[in-house]
């Protein structure tokens, strides 16, 4: 398992426990390390400063007992954001209708980008309708993927575009 996978393992059970789902924990740089914990409510409710801050006490706690990364680390918690990362089957389906891009691992039909109207997920694999037709990706295979911003989904946030 990977830091960020052993990371999500010691965090996930109390951040669920608070009421938020984890979207995606990220570790990035080197010489200072920088440790991202995406989260979102569970009840569909926006996320404030207050959640983010929670969850942080919460996680630097946890971290500080475990203490997964040597050396000195920098915590960010954020919410996902309009252009939200797509980390979970799941979210394919809650997102379905809206616009995405997804970049595969493995190429499909001479393709790894693929940029298209999301039509929710059959068993693992997630449908996208794109200038191209219709395409299924293996969950398995997108490498990452993430909403679009467009006129719709800011109608849908309660947004004005």
């Amino acid at each position: 398992m990977d830091a960020t996978g052993r990371i999500e393992q010691i965090v996930s059970p109390s951040v669920e426990a608070m009421g938020y789902e984890i979207v995606r924990v990220q570790l990035s740089g080197s010489q200072r390390p920088v440790l991202q914990i995406m989260a979102e409510r569970a009840d569909g409710a926006p996320m404030t400063v207050e959640d983010c801050a929670d969850i942080s006490r919460s996680v630097s706690a946890l971290l500080d007992v475990e203490d997964p990364i040597a050396g000195a680390y920098t915590l960010e918690v954020s919410s996902p954001g309009l252009d939200r990362p797509l980390t979970r089957l799941k979210d394919y389906e809650r997102f379905a209708g809206f616009e995405a891009r997804i970049e595969t691992r493995i190429a499909i039909d001479g393709r790894k980008r693929f940029k298209g109207r999301l039509r929710g997920v059959e068993g693992d694999e997630v449908r996208v309708e794109t200038e191209q037709g219709p395409a299924g990706i293996a969950f398995d295979n997108i490498q990452r993927a993430k909403l679009v911003i467009t006129d719709d989904l800011l109608r849908a946030s309660g947004q004005q575009a």
